[in-house]
């Protein structure tokens, strides 16, 4: 492995968007969407809680599918999805059968972003059971091999392989799901953090008979893309994450990210 990662990028950088739905009416959630779109982002993401992450617990907030339902007739172009979908709360043939629908009416655009869940309010307040993050984990190795059965019943099939982006970098769980099951895995955290988790999940793929190049990787960025933006991706991330939240929805920062991905893409 070299210093900067296991493998030099090879794919065009994407830039996402996650639309936190909390403290805002929806037409301004809507509003914001419509702008992302507008500047030309690759995905907006929304999030799966039932209760804001920040500031007033009790804010405004709304339910992340149907909401996504609704982007997927207001947009036309970027892809959607949430980053991540608990596994805990749906039936994972019923979270099938949604992501299929979702995709349908975006016209094939939707990304199944999942993880095994760690709000415990979302849990106690909607009575879900917590259990410990292994159970968790559990749940949600046994729940992806369902999802991908259950797309291949459904009638009328989705629209294209769904692409499933699996959040998290738990190393022998989490990462082991991601080499088997997904094609993009979603991180957080420094540069040398990614570099040795991608590592790992390199060898998690090839364990599962995948090149790790079939996963994509991502995270979640914050600052100068310049700087920030430059050394992930010398590491090996293609799909970057920038975070914005109601009431305000600055997507400055935003534009300097899209300004940055055309500036290196170019090239």
């Amino acid at each position: 492995m070299s210093e900067q990662g296991s493998e030099q990028p090879t794919r065009p950088i994407r830039v996402g968007v996650q639309i936190e739905q909390q403290h805002a009416e929806y037409d301004r959630i809507r509003r914001a969407v419509a702008a992302a779109e507008e500047l030309g982002v690759d995905v907006v993401f929304n999030w799966d809680h039932f209760f804001p992450l920040r500031g007033e617990p009790e804010g405004l907030h709304y339910e992340c599918w149907t909401m996504l339902g609704a982007w997927a007739e207001a947009t036309e172009r970027v892809e959607i999805g949430a980053l991540v979908t608990c596994n805990s709360y749906r039936n994972p043939e019923l979270l099938a059968d949604m992501a299929r629908t979702v995709d349908h009416v975006s016209g094939g655009r939707l990304v199944l972003g999942i993880g095994s869940g760690w709000f415990e309010k979302d849990y106690d307040e909607y009575g879900y059971e917590f259990g410990t993050a292994g159970q968790r984990l559990d749940a949600l190795g046994e729940a992806l091999p369902r999802i991908e059965a259950r797309w291949a019943k459904l009638n009328p099939a989705p629209v294209r392989d769904i692409p499933v982006l699996i959040g998290g970098g738990g190393e022998r769980k989490t990462l082991r799901m991601v080499g088997a099951h997904a094609d993009v895995w979603h991180s957080f955290g420094d540069g040398e953090t990614f570099t040795r988790k991608s590592a790992i999940l390199d060898d998690w793929c090839r364990q599962a008979g995948r090149e790790p190049s079939a996963v994509e990787r991502s995270i979640g960025v914050e600052g100068d893309p310049a700087t920030v933006g430059d050394d992930l991706h010398a590491r090996g991330a293609t799909f970057f994450t920038v975070g914005t939240g109601g009431p305000g929805y600055d997507l400055g920062p935003l534009r300097d990210w899209l300004a940055w991905r055309d500036e290196r893409n170019a090239r």
